[in-house]
Formats: C-alpha cells, sequence, structure tokens
C-alpha cells in the first residue's frame, strides 16, 4: 500500500471519429505526466472516440477499430511509464458500454462502465449504450480507486456504493458541456458528493466544439474538507499535474496547484462562441467564412466573433446593399470591416430585385407589394453569399439570433442560409451587452485586434432589416427587453401566459410572443447549428411539434 500518489489530469480537445488522432493525443499528454513523475493520468469521457459520438458507436466496424486501437495502445504502458485511465466505446457480451479502462503494465487491467445513462437535454446516451452495472473500485497500486463517468455523480448512486465498497478517491471522466449556468452546477454536485462520501474527486472534463455543443474544460480537484486544491483553465487544453497524500485519518488529500479563475458572464458566452466556431470550422477542414457584414449589429458581433477565433485573414464580408440601406448602414459596414481587418466586397442587390420582379409580375399581377417582396430581398442576399461560398469554399455564417429565430422574424433560404451560427441561443438584448463587452476586452488567446472593434453607431442605432423604407424591428416586434423577457420565460422557464402577465406584460403581448414561437418551428427544423450558451437551445434540446393547435388560452 503506497501513501503517495502523483495524478496527471489530461483535459484534452478530441475529435470525434478520429481514433488515432485522439489516441495520439493522450500519449503526448501521457509522454508530458512521464517527465511529472506521474503515477497514473486520467482522461475526459470517451476520449478515444471523442463526445459525443452518437451513432457512430452503433457501428461494429467503427467499435472495431476502437478496441484495436485501445488494444495497441494498451501495450505501450508495459514501458514502465505512467497508467492511463482511458475512456471509449466498449463492447461486452453483445452488448456497447460508456466505458473507463485501466490501462497498466502492458495490459487492460480493469475496465468500468458508465451506469447513469443520461436522457435529457442535449444527452441521448440511453439510445446508444447499455447502463453498467454498479462499479466496485479498481485496485491501483493498493489504493482504491472509484471511477464514476459524468453523469454518475449528478445523483448520489454510484458514488455511494463505491463508499460502501471501500473506494478511497474518485476519479472522474466527464463529458459536461458549456450552458451559462452548467460551472455552477459542476461544482454543486462535486461539493455535495463529496460531502456525501468522505472521498475527494478528481474531476476531468474534456475542451473544444462539437457542432453545437462546446465544452469548456476547467477540470478541478476538490478535497474533503471541500477545499478547490486544483482549477484548470477554461477553453483551453491543459495537462495538470497533481500531488496526493494520505493523511494522520487516512485520507487523500491534494496538494494545491494550480488555480485558474474560472471565466463567467459575457467573458464565458464570447469564448463558448469563439471556441465553438473555430472548432466547427477547423474540425470539419474550411479554410475560413463568409458574413453579410450590413451594418447591423449581429452581423457586427458575428465578424468579430468570426475574426478572434479565426484570423482577420480567414474572414470574408459581403456588403449587399438595397434601395432601402441607408448611407450610414454603409458607412458602418466599411468602419466594421476597417477596424478588423477584414476584405469587403460590396454586391447591389438591384439589379435582383428588378429581374424577380419582372420574371414573376405575369403570376402577381396587380398585387399590392408586401412581405413577399422583402422575402426576395433577403433571399437575393442568400443566393449571393451561397454562391460566393461555393465558389471560394468559405463557410456561410447566419447572423440571425435567438430572439428573431424564436419568432421566425427571420426568412428561410435568405438570411437563415448558411452552415453555422454564433448567435443562435444568444438573445438580441445579450448582443448589445457582448458589442459593449468586446470593444472593452480582448480574451487572451484571441487573434483579432485589441480595442473598439464594432462602431458604436453599430450598437446604439435602432435595429432594422431595411427591408423597406424606414422599417424597425419594433414595427414588427415588441421592444427587445420586453420580447426577449418573455421569450427567457416560454423557453428555458416553460412558465404560463398567466405567470409571465404576472410579471407586468401585457397579455395580448404575451400571447401573440407565443403564438410567433410556436409557429416559427418549422423554420427552426431548418436552420444551421449554432453555439449552445442556454441551459435551453433550439434543437435537440427544445422538440416542440410543427402541427400543433395548442398556441391559444386567453
Amino acid at each position: 500500500m503506497t501513501d503517495r500518489l502523483t495524478i496527471t489530469l489530461a483535459q484534452l480537445n478530441p475529435v470525434v471519429g478520429s481514433i488515432t488522432g485522439n489516441i495520439e493525443k493522450v500519449r503526448a499528454a501521457r509522454e508530458k505526466a512521464a517527465t511529472d513523475n506521474a503515477d497514473l493520468i486520467v482522461c475526459s469521457e470517451l476520449v478515444v472516440s471523442g463526445y459525443p459520438p452518437e451513432d457512430l458507436v452503433l457501428k461494429p466496424f467503427f467499435l472495431d477499430k476502437v478496441e484495436a486501437a485501445v488494444s495497441a495502445f494498451a501495450k505501450e504502458t508495459a514501458d514502465g511509464g505512467p497508467a492511463v485511465l482511458l475512456t471509449a466505446p466498449w463492447r461486452k457480451d453483445g452488448e456497447t458500454y460508456n466505458a473507463a479502462l485501466l490501462l497498466e503494465d502492458g495490459e487492460i487491467k480493469a475496465i468500468r462502465f458508465k451506469h447513469d445513462l443520461p436522457n435529457y437535454g442535449v444527452f441521448d446516451e440511453a439510445r446508444v449504450f447499455e447502463p453498467g452495472p454498479m462499479p466496485g473500485p479498481i485496485d491501483f497500486k493498493g489504493v482504491r480507486i472509484g471511477v464514476p463517468i459524468c453523469e454518475d455523480i449528478w445523483t448520489p448512486d454510484v458514488p455511494e456504493c463505491l463508499e460502501e465498497s471501500g473506494a478511497e478517491i474518485l476519479l472522474v471522466p466527464n463529458g459536461s458541456p458549456y450552458d451559462i449556468e452548467k460551472n455552477d452546477q459542476r461544482l454543486q454536485h462535486a461539493v455535495a458528493r463529496v460531502t456525501e462520501t468522505g472521498m475527494p474527486m478528481v474531476y476531468v472534463n474534456q475542451v473544444g466544439g462539437q457542432d453545437e455543443l462546446v465544452f469548456d474544460g476547467g477540470s478541478f480537484v476538490i478535497n474533503v474538507d471541500h477545499s478547490l486544491a486544483v482549477q484548470a483553465p477554461d477553453w483551453e487544453e491543459a495537462v495538470v499535474t497533481t500531488e496526493w497524500h494520505r493523511d494522520h485519518s487516512d485520507v487523500w488529500v491534494c496538494a494545491g496547484g494550480v488555480s485558474e479563475k474560472p471565466s463567467s458572464g459575457l467573458r464565458s458566452i464570447y469564448r463558448a462562441m469563439t471556441l465553438g466556431l473555430r472548432d466547427y470550422v477547423e474540425k470539419n477542414g474550411f479554410p475560413g467564412v463568409l458574413i453579410g457584414l450590413s451594418g447591423g449589429v449581429d452581423s457586427a458581433i458575428t465578424a468579430a466573433v468570426a475574426v478572434d477565433a479565426l484570423g482577420s485573414d480567414r474572414v470574408r464580408c459581403v456588403m449587399m446593399p438595397s434601395p432601402y440601406t441607408s448611407r450610414e448602414s454603409l458607412e458602418d459596414a466599411a468602419e466594421a470591416a476597417k477596424l478588423m481587418g477584414v476584405r469587403l466586397d460590396d454586391v447591389g442587390i438591384q439589379p435582383a430585385m428588378t429581374a424577380f420582379e419582372g420574371m414573376l409580375q405575369p403570376i402577381f399581377g396587380d398585387a399590392a407589394a408586401d412581405v413577399t417582396e422583402e422575402n426576395i430581398q433577403a433571399r437575393s442576399r442568400g443566393l449571393i453569399l451561397m454562391g460566393i461560398s461555393n465558389k471560394l469554399g468559405y463557410m456561410l455564417l447566419t447572423t440571425g439570433n435567438k430572439s428573431e429565430m424564436s419568432v421566425g422574424y427571420a426568412t428561410l433560404y435568405g438570411d437563415m442560409c448558411g452552415g453555422y451560427s454564433v448567435l443562435k441561443d444568444v438573445y438580441k438584448t445579450t448582443v448589445f451587452e457582448l458589442c459593449h463587452w468586446r470593444n472593452q476586452n480582448k480574451p487572451e488567446g484571441l487573434l483579432g485586434p485589441a480595442g473598439k472593434v464594432i462602431p458604436e453607431r453599430i450598437i446604439t442605432k435602432p435595429p432594422s432589416a431595411e427591408l423597406r423604407p424606414d422599417q424597425k424591428d419594433e414595427d414588427s416586434l415588441p421592444p427587445y427587453d420586453k420580447l426577449d423577457d418573455i421569450l427567457t420565460c416560454l423557453i428555458e422557464g416553460e412558465m404560463s401566459v398567466e405567470e409571465i402577465v404576472a410579471r407586468g406584460h401585457e397579455p395580448e403581448t404575451v400571447q401573440r410572443v407565443w403564438h410567433m414561437l410556436d409557429l416559427a418551428e418549422y423554420k427552426r427544423r431548418q436552420a444551421p447549428p449554432g453555439v449552445k450558451i442556454t441551459h435551453r437551445a433550439f434543437g435537440r434540446e427544445r422538440r416542440y411539434p410543427i402541427t400543433n393547435s395548442f398556441r391559444r388560452i386567453l
């Protein structure tokens, strides 16, 4: 029995499906751990396959490759270096599990399976994995290690079982995606489990973007006295080695080490957007991104995020004026492009408007102009942007925010064209706040210029789609502060109309917003993926029927 351990936390950014590449990341982390004389390296959840692997794990051929790679890597641990607590999808007796595997002395010494499979929000693990039995501890150098996997610590059952089985330390691999409230929730659950079991906890989370999910890292160690012994940085890969000893009460204690304060508020939202976009572009092999820069606030902050994530040389912008585009918008778009250092091309849409008017006149006849003509403008812009995207290979970013996507204030096959959205889960009021914040802050490691990147007039002028003379968003929508509060109540809070009215909103306004929210479901089903920010993002987290008559109760 030993009274000292050295444990390394491998907070890595795996790529889903890149089995060889992910193993190489773990190998490099193990080499670093070896220089620190570590006994054991702990990885985040499903690091070999990448998390979440979704239906990849239903492919027997994929699992064959995973298992072969893990078995080969296990042999490398015969070199006398650190053991590895590796994580991967794994088959046993014809079933597939979310597994943690101890690689030591050239072999797979122990395997434990995830017991609690989340089946809510963005999680759908019960669809592709079987729940494992209650895990017992693993003997490692005479120390009884408990290995609950992610969701296993969100309820007391698995840690309690490990305590009763004699575990001494909890090592927890995690794939815990970011939302604005998640960091506090993780700490609360971790502290609760430490309190209940009397065991310290090592919490290892992954980092990086995967489709609409983004993982913020922020791995940590909590001692039995609730002290935060180690706090790894968020939003970046980190390999952190920790020193442990038994105290006089035979309780394992981690010596204090790395302590990085997690980001919060607007800073964390901005980091989530930049990391989510960067990894979506990089992992899918796009050379850069294309943005329709309108002179408005949404496209401006989208461009700022893109420049910070990728660098100005990989961001290209296009201004597409119509007869309704104001001089101020032209000036503001040009100034924003200059401040960010991006190329701005100008492609007027008047010829397209005239052409469509002529083509459709035999059908439209003398019908008065209405939203149809406005949508044709938006779709003309979408056609231009998609053409440039196809020709140059740059991925088009949509610029609509959560407020607009909620109520359908967007045009299918127009401004909704594109491959990714950084604002999909960001309300309009937060967009304004982010613009002010970015003009005053530039997080370390981002690639854009310091200082102001968004002209002040873009932030302060009344929002407008500029699809008709003197148009303002509030001609069609409630003021954004009221709209966003109502939407937050309906979407994140699932509150009733009566409850929202009790907050001071007019009943007719609440009813109208709810009606628009439900009617726009068919549009959202056709929207591109975007970075998850709140605990109730559109897509896999919120699924309502398109055909739905439950829309009016007042």
